[in-house]
């Protein structure tokens, strides 16, 4: 019997198995591997950015972060403090808060990059 044959029979029939059956544990270590490789890419442009003297390329993480810290802030200290103080002082001013349905996405998408530099380092694979 021809070998070569029998183990192109065995190919065909693991990736056929493979396809109805995947290897869940398999597809799971390929998925973090992607994560941690789009993770690393984007650290790697961060650096990058971060080594540039030009304050436009290099300052605008900086600023984001900052707006919307001053955001939160004003949202969640500044205007109650306000609305207090001008309640005291008997000036009717209606005051809404600031609507963050646009504003938090960004925040928790620069917050979550440091849970998944977290929980990288939490599953030890980590970048030593």
């Amino acid at each position: 019997m021809d070998i070569t044959g029998l183990g192109a029979v065995s190919d065909l029939a693991n990736t056929v198995i493979n396809k109805i059956w995947p290897d869940k544990s398999e597809a799971e270590k390929q998925k973090l591997v992607a994560a941690v490789t789009l993770v690393q890419g984007q650290l790697a442009i961060n650096s990058e950015e971060a080594k540039n003297p030009n304050v436009f390329v290099s300052g605008w993480r900086p600023f984001i972060g900052w707006v919307c810290g001053s955001a939160c802030a004003w949202n969640w200290i500044g205007l109650p403090i306000t609305k207090a103080g001008l309640a005291l002082a008997g000036i009717a001013l209606p005051i809404s808060p600031a609507d963050l349905s646009e504003m938090l996405p960004v925040l928790m998408g620069m917050l979550g990059l440091g849970a998944l530099r977290t929980y990288e380092k939490v599953k030890d694979v980590a970048a030593k």
